[in-house]
């Protein structure tokens, strides 16, 4: 989802111009409880950098998507996903995705069922 300022929402939460519950944050990503939570605990995980997609990231963007996955980790332990949790990254249209930058979800709480969806 795009605003009219040519931001996605998820950049209207990294320029701190609408409010969320951020659980964690360094210089190259944040992450914050998701409005819709599909679990007990649902966190996004996003890049301050904008990529729209996984399917739009580059060869140069390896070490950033690394990090995303590392923080996702971080995550997990800070909000005590002991038993488990699940990480989800939808990539367009067709697989889910709503919002044009790429995030992680961080799902746990609960125990997962496969197939997904």
């Amino acid at each position: 989802m795009q605003m009219a300022t040519g931001k996605t929402i998820f950049q209207r939460i990294i320029d701190r111009e609408i409010p969320a519950e951020i659980v964690y944050e360094d210089e190259r990503c944040l992450a914050f409880r998701d409005i819709t939570p599909q679990a007990p605990t649902h966190v996004l995980v996003i890049p301050k950098q904008l990529i729209p997609s996984l399917a739009d990231a580059t060869d140069a963007d390896s070490e950033l998507l690394g990090h995303l996955l590392t923080a996702a980790r971080k995550v997990a332990v800070q909000l005590g996903l002991t038993n488990g949790y699940r990480t989800v990254l939808n990539c367009g249209r067709d697989g889910g995705q709503s919002v044009d930058h790429l995030h992680i979800h961080v799902l746990g709480g609960r125990p997962m069922s496969w197939p997904p969806g």
